[in-house]
């Protein structure tokens, strides 16, 4: 049992009163420390280092993006500067921002009092996610840092369709036999949807600092209903826009289940799609590129099919990665992955209308 008072001991604060546990995140445990007095409270996580295999690449990466945004506020004459952006305490006597306590990772940060996340997936909050991970893209577009990939290969979908012909080679489960038509379907798309690797290769699409966790809950609000800041900082790394931007559209815009085994309620809602990119380039349009705009739409499908390749491989593999509720649950994600995408195929012609009018 870890002693959280030890581990608190480490960084640079004072007053500790109770440590209780924060939130339900999947990743992280995450703790909240209050303090005594006027001494501010804190947050205390456990980074998961068996996912951020590289803790001091993630800790820079944090570093290296909350010292530019506060720079860039402080330029802006901004108020209350520490409510939003995160910020993270060092430990006693360095300036190192994690704490090893030889078997687990742990980090803290500044809690922000008076704030909230909500899960609420509608226009409203699609809009302001647009326009905040917009925001968030548009800070760090001249950050002078080099930002390692926190999760390796994590949105390289060329680097996904390998590990899918690896495990329809290997069909370690014996399953390919009964599933050959959707194999065969995915790989029909391959070169498609590889069109990001193959901009970038010709020098026509940039690598940027994006988020690569774009939930509607990654942001925080005052409680005027503002948005304060994006949090959940440790899958930012260099990606394309087209990672924030349909990173989102995949789980906000389903009208369905990520795991929906009935596909007639599975659809892309283009009021969320409207609202999110409406937020989006009303904050990114001063920088992004004319390629980067024109293949919105391509990001929107491309999202949906990267999953489906990720589902199906894991379930050719014997369900290895993803956990599963039953034998069939990653067939089930597949499909229900597939049919958004074949849904945002068929809207593809009114999503390039609306950007261009957004545009014009």
């Amino acid at each position: 049992m870890t002693d959280l008072n030890h581990v608190v001991s480490q960084f640079s604060i004072s007053g500790t009163q109770t440590i209780t546990p924060l939130g339900n995140g999947l990743i992280n445990d995450t703790y909240i420390v209050r303090t005594s007095g006027d001494t501010p409270d804190y947050v205390l996580q456990r980074i998961n280092h068996h996912i951020f295999t590289d803790v001091e690449g993630l800790q820079n990466n944090i570093q290296a993006v909350t010292r530019h945004i506060r720079r860039k506020l402080e330029q802006a004459g901004a108020d209350d500067i520490d409510r939003r952006v995160l910020t993270f305490i060092p430990l006693s006597g360095s300036d190192k921002t994690y704490y090893f306590d030889g078997e687990n990772y742990w980090r803290v940060m500044l809690f922000i009092p008076d704030a909230d996340t909500f899960d609420v997936v509608n226009p409203e909050y699609s809009r302001f996610a647009g326009q905040a991970f917009g925001e968030f893209q548009a800070m760090l577009v001249d950050i002078p840092d080099t930002l390692v990939e926190s999760i390796p290969d994590f949105h390289n979908m060329e680097f996904r369709l390998r590990q899918l012909r690896e495990a329809i080679e290997a069909d370690a489960a014996g399953r390919l036999d009964s599933v050959r038509d959707i194999a065969d379907d995915l790989l029909r798309r391959a070169d498609t949807m590889c069109r990001a690797e193959q901009l970038h290769r010709q020098g026509l699409l940039p690598k940027r600092v994006c988020h690569c966790d774009t939930k509607v809950n990654n942001m925080m609000f005052d409680r005027q209903g503002h948005v304060l800041c994006v949090i959940d900082l440790d899958t930012v790394m260099p990606s394309y826009v087209f990672s924030d931007y349909g990173d989102f559209l995949r789980t906000a815009a389903n009208t369905g289940a990520e795991d929906d085994p009935d596909l007639s309620r599975v659809n892309f809602n283009m009021d969320i799609f409207r609202a999110f990119t409406e937020g989006y380039l009303s904050s990114a349009r001063g920088f992004l590129t004319p390629v980067e705009i024109e293949n919105l739409p391509y990001a929107a499908a491309l999202f949906p099919y990267m999953q489906a390749v990720r589902f199906f491989a894991d379930y050719l593999n014997g369900d290895t990665y993803y956990k599963t509720a039953y034998p069939e649950h990653n067939l089930v994600r597949t499909r229900a992955q597939i049919k958004l995408l074949e849904s945002v195929e068929q809207n593809m012609p009114e999503m390039t209308e609306f950007i261009a009018r957004q545009m014009a």
